[in-house]
């Protein structure tokens, strides 16, 4: 790993600047995530979106407990149900609503927002 906390030689960013347009709303399943990657500069942020009950929140893919991305899967965020985040890893449980950790080794704590907001049926950065 690097000081920026990515593989090495690749820096690794932990904000977005304002109104980059991610994705149309339409293309995230409701409830459903989706991983994004975004290459600001010569760093990249890593974060995702959560779509439930038409509400869209976006979390830097960073577990609390262990530093880790979230998933060991493309987009596999979610629990089973779909009912909250789950870190595949640790098995930390998230509420989408606002990324607090409800279950596991870093009850408590709670994962790091990405402000994002939906305008004319897209997300954008906030």
């Amino acid at each position: 790993m690097s000081a920026g906390g990515g593989p090495a030689g690749r820096k690794r960013v932990w904000a977005t600047p304002a109104n980059v347009k991610l994705l149309p709303v339409s293309a995230l399943a409701d409830p459903g995530a989706r991983n994004l990657v975004l290459q600001i500069g010569d760093a990249f942020f890593h974060g995702f979106l959560v779509r439930k009950d038409d509400a869209v929140h976006g979390y830097v893919d960073r577990c609390p407990h262990a530093g880790l991305p979230l998933a060991r899967e493309l987009d596999g965020y979610l629990t089973p149900d779909k009912g909250l985040i789950v870190c595949a890893w640790h098995g930390a449980l998230f509420q989408v609503e606002d990324g607090l950790c409800v279950g596991g080794p870093c009850a408590g704590g709670r994962l790091t927002p990405w402000p994002v907001t939906v305008r004319d049926g897209s997300v954008y950065t906030a």
